[in-house]
């Protein structure tokens, strides 16, 4: 293997590909600022929608409750709620979302609960709607408090304390570090889809145009004609394409810390205010972890996908092939972010969500030593199964020149 010859063919490709825009936006601008769009302004865009929603004074139909002046004056005291009369098609108006919430009251409620009986208050709201499920909690607190009014002053006509109620105080206490808390579970697993995604999009484009591009513009005859042997041709494109697919998850880790930098500030100041806030993090070495975990991963990417861009004739044919396989690629990265999918020895060697599990993993901090000695060296196995493969198909003229 002449490493002068392979220097040559990667030093060639990459000229190439730094001219190419495609492969720049690939590989530089999407990963430095998708992130920073995703993370900082999708979740401050939610932040404030909730905010607004939660501020808003919702209205509230109150089905009944004529004879039951003290719980209706109970749900008239419940802040920021508008109470409005009940129409003649109130559940009509809920399921068109026209009015966030009705409350259905039993007739006789204030005298039936004089008299000990067992009651029920119906809360209709539409579930899922952000503006039914607030207001359904401001309805639900109102009722909640009202009702412990009630047993207290029962408890107090039968001469006891109301401290009978409540008999010891619960107190929880979060020990865990920062970094292991705030849903970080969460945003690790999101974090590994992230730069999986990323790895693999940024080694795609490249590999389209070092093969079907090449056939489609007419030098890969040119190229294959020079006194270099396919192999050192074949690495030497492959390390192109494995330069862009790092570059592209060393630039989303960078981005997420800086997103998270900025995250964090506007979280703090919301903290100030009195909110409650989530502070997302990722240390450096964590950041170094993972990517230091996609590297196999963006071999096995490289290799793959300039192994399949190689039965292509065109450009436009070769992302026929390869863009299916981001949904390969996407649902075993998705699968690591739902809960309960947690890293055990048979999951570390699943392709793809064997990493995902490990990034959300070092996200947070915990090191599984044995699991990332699996993975590491499972992941280097297949991705030398794929390159291997590579070097095959260029060594196939039906390959090459099919037509």
């Amino acid at each position: 293997m002449s490493l002068r010859n392979i220097g040559i063919v990667y030093r060639k490709e990459l000229r190439e590909a730094l001219r190419d825009r495609r492969t720049v936006v690939a590989s530089v601008v999407v990963p430095l600022f998708l992130f920073p769009l995703l993370s900082v302004g999708f979740m401050s865009l939610v932040q404030n929608i909730a905010n607004k929603a939660e501020e808003s004074s919702p209205k509230v139909m109150l089905v009944g409750g004529e004879d039951s002046p003290g719980l209706l004056a109970a749900l008239k005291a419940t802040p920021k709620v508008e109470i409005v009369p009940a129409t003649p098609d109130w559940k009509n108006r809920v399921m068109e979302k026209e009015v966030p919430v009705a409350v259905e009251i039993p007739p006789g409620f204030d005298k039936n609960l004089a008299d000990q009986k067992k009651l029920e208050v119906v809360v209709y709201n539409y579930s899922g709607e952000l503006k039914s499920e607030i207001a359904a909690g401001k309805i639900n607190d109102s009722l909640k408090a009202y009702r412990d009014t009630v047993v207290k002053n029962r408890v107090v006509a039968q001469k006891l304390s109301p401290e009978v109620l409540d008999p010891f105080d619960i107190t929880k206490k979060n020990i865990a570090p920062p970094e292991k808390s705030g849903a970080a579970l969460f945003f690790g697993g999101f974090i590994a889809y992230i730069v999986v995604f990323l790895c693999f999009n940024g080694g795609m484009h490249p590999a389209i145009d070092l093969t079907a591009g090449e056939k489609e513009r007419g030098t890969m005859e040119t190229i294959l004609s020079s006194p270099i042997s396919r192999a050192h041709l074949v690495v030497g494109k492959f390390l192109l394409v494995l330069t862009t697919a790092l570059a592209t998850a060393a630039l989303s880790v960078i981005s997420m810390g800086i997103s998270f930098t900025i995250a964090n500030a506007f979280q703090a100041q919301a903290a100030q205010a009195g909110k409650e806030t989530m502070q997302m993090h990722i240390g450096i070495g964590a950041a170094l972890s993972v990517f230091i975990m996609a590297i196999p991963l963006a071999v096995l990417f490289a290799s793959v996908q300039l192994t399949i861009a190689s039965f292509a004739k065109t450009y436009k044919e070769a992302q026929t092939y390869l863009v299916p396989l981001i949904f390969i690629v996407i649902i075993p990265a998705i699968a690591a972010m739902l809960p309960g999918v947690d890293l055990n020895a048979k999951l570390s060697l699943v392709p793809i969500l064997n990493v995902s599990l490990l990034c959300k993993e070092l996200v947070i901090g915990t090191y599984h030593w044995n699991f990332i000695a699996i993975i590491f060296i499972s992941t280097c196995a297949y991705a030398a199964v794929a390159l291997s493969l590579a070097v095959k198909m260029f060594q196939r003229e039906s390959v090459l020149f099919r037509s």
